[in-house]
């Protein structure tokens, strides 16, 4: 029986996973979403065209390939019937490609209301979220109340909406939401009416008897496992589990059933929002890194904190998820540097520390550096890495040192085209 192959992000989001699922959806008949909701920003290039993913797998672009939408995505009605019409007016038919498990849970109006009351109580402590609503609609499912894209089946779907926004609304007391909720009301119920065109699915059973049949299945996460919701910079962290084990859960695949494990990283480090970052550049090396890298957000457009890559971070990663291979991303941005450097330990009270602490929050954590010469020449026209410079060859053997993980795959520029497969 085959076996269902993962791709996630290693570091804080960001790392370029769609444009890998991209690459590599020519092997897979079902690229299948396990979690997140519209706070992911997959951004794949190819054909002179940009194109940037919330909820949909970024499978979508292939022919022969079904997209599915797993029981551990959380879906907004407004956002993805944008995003699909936005594929769709490119000449993409969603509709035959995409399946949704009856399972996901919905974001409701109120959920972004909540999540922007949320932010707003905490002022100075908050946690950086997108507003996007996930948070809210995460604990709703967790609290037993959520509702989900299957109850737009039943006769009582708008009773079951209706109780849940006077939940909400009890929630919110004196908060001024009436603006808000008039303007995304209306068009929630439109949008749930244009997604009554696709097919739901029980996507356990889907998935599952996919595999008996001898289908091959890639799981694409969101997020990054420094976001996890257990494993992450808590409490700086998203509101799902980013890492492989949220397969299990939010496809109903067995652990037994999980096969490669495709960890995703950048060259360097970036984080968006609040949290610790412990080799953050707080200066003009990380201004460059911003500016060369378009370190800026693909659903928020807020600027990305950017500094160098984080070893201890990345082998807790790789424990965490049982990364079997790897891709590392951007490295073309560091081709104008003559020197970088890698984050080998932390040091923390006076004690080194060559992993990922239980609390980084509320402690000075100062980070050790080992200086790597740098390559200093253009990457983005590399076709084969024996046409590599010397420096990055010997950047890429450091890395497979330190990780005891084979690279796999490295991405020199944002196009599709511009990314070499190692053997």
């Amino acid at each position: 029986m085959k076996k269902v192959d993962v791709l996630l992000g290693l570091q804080w989001g960001d790392e370029g996973k769609g444009k890998i699922v991209d690459v590599v959806t020519p092997q897979y008949d079902i690229i299948a979403r396990f979690q997140g909701g519209p706070n992911a920003g997959h951004t794949l290039i190819f054909d002179g065209e940009k194109y940037v993913l919330h909820t949909i797998p970024s499978g979508i672009f292939r022919d022969n390939t079904i997209n599915v939408i797993g029981n551990g995505v959380v879906i907004d009605p407004i956002i993805i019937r944008q995003e699909i019409e936005k594929l769709e007016a490119k000449g993409i038919d969603v509709v035959s490609k995409l399946l949704i498990s009856k399972k996901a849970h919905l974001i409701l109006p109120t959920h972004k209301i909540l999540d922007k009351f949320s932010e707003e109580q905490k002022g100075k402590k908050k946690i950086g979220s997108t507003l996007k609503g996930i948070g809210p609609t995460y604990m709703d499912k967790t609290g037993r109340n959520g509702l989900r894209i299957g109850d737009s089946q039943l006769s009582t779907f708008k009773e079951k909406y209706d109780h849940l926004v006077q939940k909400h609304k009890a929630i919110l007391g004196d908060y001024d939401y009436a603006e808000m909720l008039n303007e995304f009301e209306p068009k929630w119920f439109e949008a749930m009416d244009f997604l009554s065109k696709f097919t739901l699915i029980d996507s356990e059973q889907y998935i599952n008897g996919a595999l008996k049949e001898g289908k091959t299945i890639l799981a694409e996460g969101a997020q990054g496992t420094m976001l996890d919701i257990d494993f992450g910079t808590y409490p700086f962290v998203t509101s799902s589990n980013t890492v492989t084990a949220g397969t299990c859960t939010g496809l109903g695949v067995a652990p037994n059933r999980v096969g490669e494990v495709i960890g995703i990283f950048k060259a360097y480090c970036t984080r968006v929002g609040s949290g610790p970052f412990p080799s953050e550049l707080d200066n003009e090396v990380g201004e460059n890194i911003r500016q060369i890298g378009h370190e800026f957000g693909a659903t928020t457009g807020r600027d990305r904190r950017c500094g160098w890559i984080d070893l201890p971070a990345l082998k807790y990663a790789i424990m965490i998820n049982g990364a079997t291979q790897l891709s590392m991303m951007k490295a073309d941005v560091l081709d104008s540097f003559e020197e970088i450097e890698v984050c080998t330990h932390y040091e923390i009270n006076g004690e080194k520390f060559d992993y990922f602490p239980y609390d980084i929050n509320s402690v000075d954590v100062k980070p050790i550096y080992k200086k790597i010469k740098g390559w200093n020449k253009d990457l983005t026209k590399l076709s084969d890495l024996k046409e590599a410079p010397q420096e990055f060859l010997d950047y890429i053997s450091y890395l497979e040192q330190e990780l005891q993980t084979p690279i796999t795959i490295v991405s020199v520029g944002p196009d599709r085209a511009q990314t070499i497969i190692r053997n």
